[in-house]
């Protein structure tokens, strides 16, 4: 029998430090370089956690009255969470160059002898921020293609999905949790404050067969293709909950667990999607199909989606496998034809 003492002091957990060394060697390009990016990553989470729980205190919160390059308006913490993760790679070293949303440009680290690259977005949902509403980053790692002491290129970003050699994200909210897969399994971690370390909370972790939430910006109804509205209707027909916080890593992280469908669909004013493919769709993409999930757009899985810029921007449907399955079949009602004649229809004006 366990003694009260010895319940005081019952083990806190795994360490994602120690589960990572522990790990390694399950690694599909196992190295000490991809574990020590992987606790730069974490470093980085750990002081935007910080920043978040005390944003309201200091005057970190709003817009910073600046344009990224997609032209959405900079929130105060997005240049924050964009240095931070910058310089937490650039000062660990395994990284030699960096691709974020906040940026135009490949960031190089002066680390031309290291072979990993990182797509990032460093803080996901950030209009979130002044409502105290779930944010997060979310990232994606490949192991470079140019030769190592060289500057890295646009070839090195622009592998594709299925070259992924890790992706994850943190969500920042009640707790803040890091999710990251290397190709074998997802495993989710707890941040814990007053110890200052991840601990493993979510052991390999497997989406819900099938689900009863979607979520979707439903405000944009009118404007989705057919085929999306009349899934939406079927939902709503069957008493599905709809819950949409406007965090894709809130969102997904929710449905992940519980068992939904996240759904950005093409519209008139974006016939390709919204979000963008290296650094939002591709690593969430990774995620899901670890853990038992899928991830489409309108033609095919979002990992053999062809890249060919930095901020390309993409359609996601990701979710539980039957909820996709069956939102595949609205997809072969319409038939090819329609939804390329209406992207042409509106891309084509040119």
């Amino acid at each position: 029998m366990t003694s009260k003492g010895e319940k005081m002091a019952l083990p806190v957990g795994i360490t994602l430090d120690r589960f990572i060394k522990r790990n390694q060697g399950a690694f599909q390009f196992a190295s000490g370089e991809l574990s020590q990016l992987l606790r730069d990553i974490a470093l980085a989470g750990k002081i935007i956690n910080r920043e978040v729980n005390k944003a309201g205190l200091v005057d970190i919160t709003g817009a910073l009255g600046t344009s990224n390059v997609q032209g959405e308006n900079q929130q105060k913490l997005d240049v924050i969470a964009d240095i931070r993760f910058i310089r937490a790679l650039k000062n660990g070293g395994e990284v030699c160059a960096i691709i974020t949303e906040e940026e135009d440009e490949i960031i190089y680290t002066g680390n031309d002898d290291a072979k990993y690259v990182v797509a990032i977005d460093p803080l996901d949902g950030s209009s979130n921020i002044d409502v105290n509403v779930s944010i997060g980053t979310i990232f994606s790692v490949y192991s470079r293609v140019t030769p190592r002491g060289t500057k890295a290129t646009m070839e090195d970003f622009l592998q594709g999905g299925r070259k992924q050699v890790a992706a994850g994200y943190i969500l920042y909210g009640s707790s803040t949790i890091l999710v990251y897969t290397t190709g074998a399994g997802v495993n989710a971690f707890t941040y814990e404050n007053s110890l200052g370390e991840f601990f493993l909370s979510h052991r390999n972790v497997k989406s819900p067969e099938d689900g009863a939430i979607y979520s979707v910006n439903e405000g944009n109804f009118d404007d989705f293709y057919d085929y999306t509205q009349r899934y939406i209707l079927n939902c709503r027909k069957r008493r599905m909950s709809s819950r949409y916080i406007g965090s894709l890593v809130g969102d997904f992280h929710r449905n992940l667990l519980k068992g939904g469908i996240y759904l950005y669909p093409p519209t008139p004013h974006y016939p390709q999607g919204k979000l963008r493919l290296l650094y939002e769709c591709y690593p969430m993409a990774f995620i899901a199909e670890q853990a038992g999930a899928k991830a489409i757009d309108c033609e095919s899985d979002i990992l053999d989606v062809k890249p060919v810029s930095f901020h390309q921007r993409n359609s996601i449907y990701i979710g539980a496998p039957k909820m996709i399955e069956e939102l595949e079949q609205y997809f072969k009602e319409r038939g090819d034809y329609v939804i390329k004649a209406a992207r042409f229809e509106k891309v084509g004006e040119n």
